[in-house]
């Protein structure tokens, strides 16, 4: 039973293989350069304090090889429920050759569990492959992203670590599910792509932040935390501010909320983003005055702004709890290929002719 499932798969098998045999030669050619040009860049700028430049100019450089990676190992579970899983079972029933192995004394329960065990294997150790060769590789621009490109952003964290292994699983057993239940193959392939797809955009949005209760701090602004300081060329217009999404001391944070808040708690409009939110400071005189020093550098407004009590309120989840997310998301999906599995296992017997 092993040899017949293995002769079926073998090819599909086959051309995985070269691909990620390329995919790794590629990688192992230009990784070990990348690393070097990162640790050159960060051993010169942090003689002179650029080193905010030269995350831009590093990450720019490379950002459409770290966007085709990162989309790489974001399709091949999607791939994989797709061409391995949904017409393992369909493809049989459609040409009447499960009945051949049903009627030679080989159990149903058994047939599944070889078509299962060995290309669902195959299929866990090819997303898990990829995934950590390309954060092996990524590891440079994923230190120097921007922050809507970080590690734990929610496009880069799904191309990450080990989550694409679960991710691969559960839409191998999906693909296989639900072309049990549907028993046409290109009915089975749509369907599993709709769910998979529907799943994977919902649970980065809606599950992961709260896996784990979010962090939520208060900071003074700077240039870590704030875009720019819009100063009127005249007076009598309040200055606009605009926030970043960036947490100060917590590099790579994925921030879930970022907002302005005034000296009295409330929260000012406009601060993440539009127009910008309006600060209520004297602009005819003072720091903020259009005509003062302090108000060209820039720098004695912001001063002048915090005094007063304006902060940043941010509700994050640090880049520290990477790996747990992974383990507790990997987790989640292997519960969910569980339960299919077992879906699958009694649709054979009891629904299944």
């Amino acid at each position: 039973m092993i040899w017949l499932t293995w002769r079926q798969f073998r090819g599909s098998a086959a051309m995985m293989a070269a691909v990620l045999g390329v995919l790794a030669v590629a990688l192992a050619v230009t990784g070990p350069g990348l690393a070097s040009a990162y640790s050159a860049g960060i051993a010169d700028c942090t003689t002179d304090d650029t080193c905010a430049g030269f995350y831009n100019r590093f990450f720019g450089e490379y950002d459409l090889p770290f966007l085709a990676l990162t989309l790489v190992v974001l399709i091949l579970p999607a791939l994989i429920g797709l061409f391995w899983g949904a017409p393992l079972i369909t493809r049989e029933l459609e040409a009447g050759t499960h009945l051949l192995v049903w009627n030679q004394s080989i159990t149903r329960g058994r047939w599944l569990a070889v078509k299962l065990g060995l290309t669902g294997l195959t299929a866990m150790a090819a997303a898990g492959l990829c995934g950590l060769m390309v954060t092996w590789w990524s590891d440079p621009l994923d230190k120097s992203a921007a922050e809507g490109m970080a590690l734990m952003a929610p496009l880069v964290f799904s191309a990450r670590g080990i989550a694409p292994m679960g991710y691969a699983a559960f839409a191998f057993v999906l693909g296989v599910t639900v072309g049990m239940v549907v028993r046409r193959t290109l009915p089975a392939m749509a369907l599993t792509l709709a769910v998979f797809a529907a799943i994977q955009l919902n649970l980065p949005t809606m599950v992961r932040p709260h896996l784990v209760a979010p962090v939520t701090a208060t900071f003074e602004l700077g240039m870590e935390n704030m875009e720019s300081l819009s100063i009127p060329r005249e007076g009598g217009e309040s200055p606009r501010l605009f926030l970043r999404e960036a947490v100060p001391g917590h590099p790579g944070s994925w921030v879930l909320a970022n907002e302005l808040l005034a000296p009295s708690g409330q929260v000012i409009s406009g601060g993440d983003g539009g127009a910008g939110a309006v600060i209520n400071v004297s602009s005819t005189s003072g720091p903020c005055a259009p005509g003062s020093a302090a108000a060209g550098a820039g720098d004695g407004c912001l001063g002048e702004v915090n005094r007063l009590g304006y902060r940043q309120q941010v509700t994050y989840q640090p880049l520290e709890r990477f790996w747990l997310f992974q383990w507790i998301e990997t987790g989640i999906y292997a519960l969910l290929t569980v339960g299919l599995t077992w879906l699958s296992f009694w649709w054979i017997r009891r629904r299944l002719s």
